[in-house]
This record gives structure tokens, sequence and C-alpha cells, in this order.
């Protein structure tokens, strides 16, 4: 409960807003991490593979799947499948050993009958959204017994892509910019150039 409370207060200053969602996200990937018996990822040791989208509270219930296990997108370990969907698999990079975690489907849909998401769908930006609304409903989370309201699924293995990081970069003969050159092309006279100048997207 201290690494829960503690993990909270990161996660609530990172997230911005009070909200049901992230301590959500919050609870599912420690649940994950504790089921492959894993530590927080302090490099790469762990990846998320994210179903949440945009646009709604997925995207808050991902935030504190990230704070939770430090999968984030600065670190290149956490990818978005855009599927909508409050569930995410967690792997372990060093074995391959993976889990999927997601909502059950009863607690989400009374989740999203609750005062705080009709306030949202009513317009009201969710840190205006009265604390006698929010803190409840977080409190509630906080404290849920895991197994009322997330679904673990079972251990499996994935393929690793292992691969190692560029250091080496150099100028973009176009921009100027300093453009790691695994991402450099080359153009049709030769010229060594960013992808924006470029023109190709991948």
């Amino acid at each position: 409960m201290k690494d829960l409370k503690e993990l909270y207060e990161v996660g609530l200053k990172f997230h911005g807003h009070k909200c049901p969602a992230m301590p959500m996200g919050l609870r599912a990937g420690l649940a994950a991490m504790k089921t492959l018996g894993v530590e927080r990822a302090q490099d790469k040791e762990l990846f998320v593979v994210s179903e949440t989208g945009k646009g709604h509270a997925a995207g808050c219930f991902l935030d504190g799947v990230m704070t939770a296990t430090g999968c984030t997108y600065g670190k290149s370990n956490i990818e978005k499948r855009y599927f909508n969907k409050m569930a995410f698999t967690l792997i372990d990079q060093k074995t391959g050993r993976a889990v999927r975690v997601s909502l059950k489907p009863d607690f989400f849909e009374k989740a999203l009958a609750s005062p705080f998401v009709q306030k949202r769908k009513a317009g009201v930006p969710p840190q205006d959204i009265e604390p006698e609304i929010t803190d409840p409903l977080v409190e509630r989370i906080v404290h849920l017994d895991e197994n009322a309201f997330l679904d673990v699924g079972p251990i499996h293995q994935v393929q690793i892509e292992k691969g190692k990081g560029s250091f080496a970069a150099k100028r973009c003969e176009g921009c100027g910019e300093l453009t790691f050159t695994n991402k450099l092309r080359v153009t049709e006279d030769g010229k060594l150039v960013c992808m924006p100048c470029s023109g190709y997207k991948s």
C-alpha cells in the first residue's frame, strides 16, 4: 500500500488531474508486474503493448499504466495499438514472459455510468468536477480488491525483438538539424537529409 500511495502521488502530478481512470491503470500495471514477478522498469526491462486509444478515458488509464510500470514513450518501451480498450500486455524483455490485463466488462460498464463520467459527457473538464464526486470514486479504486475489477490473463511467451539504440548523428544537409543516422535518407542528388526534408514517412 505504501508503494501504491507513493506511485499514486507521482501519477497524479504526471497526469495533471484527479480522475478514477488513472488509478485504475496504476492498479492494473502493478497487478501485471506482480503476476510476472518484475520490478518497475528503469530502462527497457519491460515493454507495454497498449490497446487504448485517444479521446476517452483510456488515455487516463494509460498514464496510470506508465506510472506503475516505468514504460514510457521517452524510453520507447511502449506501443499503442488504438483498439480503444482498457487493456494492455506487459512483457518482460529479458525472458519474453507476458501477461494481458484488462478491466472487467461489468465493472467498466458501471464506471461509465458514474456521476463523474456524466459530468465529463456534459463537457465539464475533469479538474472542475466537484471533489465530492471525484474523491470517493478514486478512493474506491485505490482500495478495491484487484480481482473485483481486473481480468489478469495467463502468463504466455512472446518473441522479443532485440536491437541497440543509435548514438551516431549527423547534420541534415537540408535543414541543418542534427539527426540520428538511422533515420537519415539519401536524396536523388546524394544528400543525407532528415525525414521531413526527404518527404519520406518512414
